[in-house]
């Protein structure tokens, strides 16, 4: 099974950078990194490069121009930059634990898609995330975390359940499986089958309607919120507006009372699926794959 790890991210590279650390010390798993850049300055694109070289690993950019937020958009494009079978979508603020694209590739399974668990950290403790602090796993390690600003809490036991013990505490919460776009995964064969992220969708939940139009298709969501876990990187949300909110609940009403399972504003602008789907990405779009010592760029 090939794997892509697909994330979003906006000039943000000093949260960015913690979390391509993160993924350059996964274990026990194989995967492409693909860095869903809704139009980040160069900034950002120094940062992908710099983690690229430094840990030997192979990154690529799928960037779209900065024309206000598009995140659905260039997840869209960033799904349509990899031939993997299954595609794990995070953000480029959370750190994953070393097991996270592990715990995803062992869950995964025909016709469910899988919703993962996150724990938010403070201010403080996300300042104190270097390299060396990420790469020994110590961002998921809640004995590091209390000692470094972030307080007792019930809900570090996201953290700290493993095995039959997380087995049982994704059995037992009363939260239902949901797509949140900072930990989610579903075979690329399921994305494209219900045409993709509604591109329409500003911030605020953006993520949810492409998780509800996937069980509108029979495509039900699996529990697995206390075995893969990544850490939140604390930040300002300066684009969060009441707006955007009741923009996005309108088109979750639409999905829902049509239990629709597509949308005419995805990858591909039509009403209806077509008996064969052909994408390609936008011309707009620009892929750069970074590593080793060199980097190739192209123009989509």
């Amino acid at each position: 099974m090939r794997i892509a790890v697909i994330l979003s991210t906006y000039n943000a590279p000093d949260r960015l950078a913690p979390t391509l650390t993160g993924y350059a010390a996964q274990r026990d798993a194989e995967f492409e990194i693909i860095v869903a850049d809704d139009g980040s300055t160069d900034a950002t694109r120094a940062v992908i490069e710099q983690a690229a070289h430094a840990y030997g690993i192979v990154i690529r950019r799928v960037w779209q121009p900065d024309v206000g937020f598009r995140k659905c958009r260039i997840l869209n494009q960033a799904a349509l930059a990899t031939d993997a079978d299954y595609v794990i979508f995070s953000d480029g603020d959370c750190v994953p634990r070393a097991d996270f694209v592990a715990t995803h590739a062992a869950h995964a399974r025909p016709g469910r898609f899988l919703s993962g668990g996150y724990f938010k950290l403070t201010d403080e403790t996300s300042k104190k995330l270097t390299p060396e602090v990420v790469f020994n796993g110590h961002a998921t390690n809640p004995e590091w975390l209390l000692a470094n600003g972030t307080p007792r809490s019930a809900k570090l036991g996201k953290l700290r359940a493993r095995g039959w013990h997380a087995k049982l505490m994704n059995a037992m919460t009363p939260t239902r499986p949901s797509w949140n776009g900072h930990n989610a995964s579903c075979w690329r064969s399921d994305l494209l089958k219900v045409n993709g992220h509604d591109e329409r969708m500003a911030y605020w939940a953006q993520d949810r309607e492409f998780g509800e139009r996937l069980v509108n298709a029979g495509i039900t969501g699996l529990q697995i919120r206390y075995s893969a876990i990544c850490v939140h990187i604390n930040h300002d949300r300066p684009y969060k507006t009441e707006r955007s909110r009741e923009l996005n609940k309108q088109i979750r009403a639409e999905t829902k009372a049509n239990r629709a399972t597509w949308t005419e504003y995805g990858i591909l602008k039509t009403a209806q699926r077509p008996n064969s789907i052909v994408t390609s990405i936008e011309s707009d779009v620009v892929v750069e794959t970074f590593g080793g010592s060199h980097y190739r760029r192209s123009a989509a």
